[in-house]
């Protein structure tokens, strides 16, 4: 058997064995808590706190959700216009059989993943499903997996990286992390070559890997198999048939909507202190993607069509998210941050810091899986520490962000977007995902420990 055959074996194993034994994300969400709990316990902290510092946690990723949601909501919004469909339409009209179908999801999602986290699974789900309605035999899982993977992989090394954003932005710094690194400009850190290297290294890789485990098509399991036909998106609207719907069909409100948030919009990039790129943070990513929406389906009857459509999967993400924030007050408001930086910088050494920290932060991010919140958590200990071993401060930035994404690809916390837009279960997916788990990870921490050898350091800029 060719290796090609022992790979897509592999993933079609996989895919069955999570479909069958991997719980829903609800499930995974409870299950954390209570791991969280226990080993809190077993470390010495009193129950009755972990108890009360968890409750107090459960509101406190109550802005991260609904900046979650409307992430779904504006990525469809402008997928589902007219101008983007077409656009979609000619996208997956290039591959000719499943195999190639799921090589190009990969490629798009790697790339769009690169540009921003929180589209990548959006649109990336789109092509799936316009693939799906065209592509003979295309396997499902396999394809939502790839539409997953780049948002999961190398989005931390790309543009829209949280570390690396909050580093490089000096009013976003708390003032005790602003003492220790001092600020980390973006050339230290997503620009350095190192990073640049890594990121295509596992582009390359990960799309490969879906290539070669793409399974046959006598094996797919097909978006019929599943209940699913996705029919084509309205794009015109019905007749008007009542005087009080005029406002509806007309676009003038869109327009005039639009053309204020963009007059915001501009001067916002614009009179950002640290410069355009810094003002792109998560909520003007949104208000960007609802912005273009409103102008791009030209009409509010259409709009309002499109928010109705994707609202429904926005579920798992209202209720889930605030559990996960229950994990993150256990484990902030407790001692049991403070008891893994002291065992961090009592183990380590210039040598071995790297995987040290590596090995940590994707451990940590099984249970945080949140990579702005968890920086926050990690960063001044870690940077401490680094310092103390001197290690390269902006490296140290890239180890985080490489290692931390790496649960991700288990993790139901962010695939729940995509999950939503394909009417899966996280169990369908986690199969391919963690086949590539298994062949990136060795290769993100042995990255993470050579460039960390050769890398100079470079004092802290305060």
């Amino acid at each position: 058997m060719t290796p090609e055959g022992r790979l897509a074996r592999a993933g079609v194993a996989l895919s069955n064995w999570s479909e069958r034994w991997f719980p829903d994300p609800l499930v995974f969400a409870l299950v954390g808590i209570v791991v969280v709990f226990l080993i809190g316990v077993a470390s010495g902290e009193k129950p009755i706190n972990l108890a009360i510092q968890g409750g107090k946690g459960f509101w406190s990723l109550i802005p991260f959700t609904m900046q979650m949601v409307m992430i779904i909501i504006g990525g469809y919004v402008v997928a589902s216009t007219p101008l983007v469909q077409r656009g979609m339409q000619k996208l997956a009209n290039i591959p000719q059989s499943p195999r190639q179908a799921i090589t190009l999801v990969a490629l798009f999602s790697f790339i769009t993943g690169l540009l921003s986290w929180g589209m990548s699974p959006i649109i990336s789900g789109l092509l799936v499903r316009q693939l799906s309605q065209r592509i003979k035999g295309l396997d499902y899982r396999a394809a939502g997996a790839a539409a997953y993977a780049g948002g999961a992989i190398v989005w931390a090394l790309g543009i829209s990286s949280s570390a690396a954003m909050l580093m490089a932005t000096k009013s976003a710094l708390p003032t005790r992390l602003l003492a220790i690194s001092g600020l980390i400009p973006l050339t230290g850190t997503i620009f350095l070559w190192p990073s640049m290297l890594m990121a295509a290294i596992l582009i390359v890789t990960g799309v490969s890997i879906a290539y070669l485990s793409a399974p046959s098509a006598e094996k797919a399991r097909t978006a019929e198999s599943y209940g699913l036909k996705w029919e084509p998106f309205q794009l015109g609207l019905e007749p008007k048939t009542k005087p009080g719907e005029w406002l509806e069909y007309s676009p003038l409100l869109t327009i005039l909507v639009s053309a204020l948030l963009c007059v915001y919009l501009v001067d916002l990039f614009r009179t950002s202190p640290q410069g355009a790129l810094a003002a792109l943070d998560l909520n003007t990513f949104n208000l960007i993607f609802i912005t273009a929406g409103l102008l791009l389906q030209w009409r509010p009857k259409r709009f309002l069509r499109a928010v109705m459509e994707v609202v429904p999967g926005t579920a798992g993400v209202i209720i889930q998210f605030p559990l996960y924030a229950v994990i993150f007050g256990m484990i902030v408001g407790t001692g049991l941050s403070d008891k893994a930086a002291r065992l961090l910088t009592s183990v380590s050494t210039h040598d071995t810091f790297a995987l040290l920290v590596a090995f940590y932060s994707a451990t940590l991010g099984i249970f945080i899986p949140s990579g702005g919140s968890k920086w926050i958590i990690e960063a001044p200990y870690v940077l401490q520490a680094a310092i103390e071993h001197r290690v390269n401060l902006g490296w140290v930035v890239q180890i985080y962000n490489a290692s931390e994404a790496l649960p991700n690809l288990i993790n139901p916390f962010f695939m729940l977007p995509l999950l939503g837009i394909l009417r899966l279960r996280a169990r369908d997916l986690v199969g391919y995902g963690l086949l590539q788990l298994l062949v990136q990870a060795p290769i993100v921490f042995f990255l993470c420990w050579l460039f960390a050898r050769h890398l100079a350091f470079v004092p802290p800029m305060r």
